[in-house]
């Protein structure tokens, strides 16, 4: 075989695993030609790879692989209500994608990043000068891989009206800072809403992630993405027959008990899921598909009886118990 037609066949098997991947760039851009085809893979290969730039505890990115056995083959637009760490957006990349979550703090991150990147890169490059630290009354040399520099940034919820006190990029920056330099990168508030994990001893985490922040920004222009900040049941006012919709709730409690609004640790109790169950109900009845990971607990598939079931593998390393702590089976739901 030539050289040219070795670089043709590996350039060919290259390509097509990439089409594995992103399907759905394959799908609507059209291309009229392979040459054409092979110069946009090529041009926004980094865009395409683009990763979560928060990372979450709980999130779906080592179950992708087992995820990606179910999404279905065709399907209009994408939706995703509970935001989280968003790794099913990140590996289907639709044209059209409509996503949200009740985390208000999440979803301003995630619009700064759409809309202003940049100007949040810059905010985040200056946590380390001494302009910031004077500014944000830090007055000791510290660094923001220290304590103190954590305490302070963290502490910015406990003001009156904090909010409006600090920009949507101020706000968005003490996101993605405290994301990456807390304890297991834990979302955890008290019962007055404030931010409560505490730092934790990672070596020099990356929290400005520059190149990644202007990729996930230029994704979720090219997909565009329409980010809102609303409750799951909402998504009921935007479907269309045939959209995908794929929930990924806050996990039914493991534990049995008699209470039926038994909580799990973000307040997510089985009333609610009920009425996830009946939101999914009602999207099957108008034609749209829609897939719900949850635990595989007895109560869940209880409530979703005459749906489809899978069952995946997934490790769960957060727990107050060593004995809580190993692989769970987590069941998926869908009604395709």
């Amino acid at each position: 075989m030539s050289s040219i037609a070795l670089n043709s066949l590996r350039f060919s098997i290259q390509f097509w695993l990439s089409v594995e991947i992103v399907q759905s760039w394959w799908e609507h851009m059209n291309f009229a030609s392979f040459e054409e085809a092979k110069i946009f893979f090529d041009s926004n290969k980094k865009m395409i790879n683009a990763t979560p730039f928060v990372k979450w505890v709980w999130g779906k990115r080592q179950i992708i692989p087992q995820l990606k056995k179910f999404f279905p083959t065709e399907y209009n637009n994408y939706h995703e209500p509970f935001l989280g760490w968003w790794a099913v957006f990140f590996n289907l990349q639709k044209k059209q994608s409509f996503l949200s979550d009740v985390n208000a703090e999440l979803v301003n991150t995630y619009k700064v990043i759409k809309e202003n990147p940049k100007e949040l890169i810059h905010f985040l490059e200056s946590f380390s000068t001494l302009s910031f630290r004077t500014w944000y009354g830090i007055y000791k040399n510290v660094t923001p891989y220290e304590k103190e520099f954590y305490e302070t940034i963290r502490a910015w919820d406990r003001q009156e009206n904090w909010q409006e006190q600090y920009s949507e990029v101020q706000r968005a920056g003490r996101f993605i800072y405290l994301n990456r330099t807390c304890f297991n990168w834990l979302y955890r508030v008290n019962s007055k809403w404030q931010f409560n994990v505490p730092m934790w001893s990672y070596k020099n985490p990356d929290f400005i992630q520059k190149e990644n922040i202007l990729n996930v920004s230029k994704l979720l222009n090219r997909t565009k993405a329409i980010i809102k900040f609303q409750s799951f049941d909402k998504v009921l006012d935007n479907v269309k027959n045939w959209d995908l919709v794929y929930f990924d709730p806050p996990y039914d409690t493991l534990t049995e008990t008699a209470n039926f609004t038994s909580y799990n640790e973000s307040g997510f109790g089985r009333d609610m899921q009920v009425k996830l169950r009946d939101v999914c109900v009602k999207l099957d009845k108008v034609w749209v598909k829609f897939m719900m990971s949850n635990h595989n607990t007895n109560f869940i598939r209880e409530i979703y009886a005459w749906f489809r079931f899978e069952i995946v593998k997934a490790r769960r390393n957060v727990n107050s118990k060593g004995s809580g702590r190993g692989e769970v089976e987590e069941v998926v739901v869908m009604n395709y």
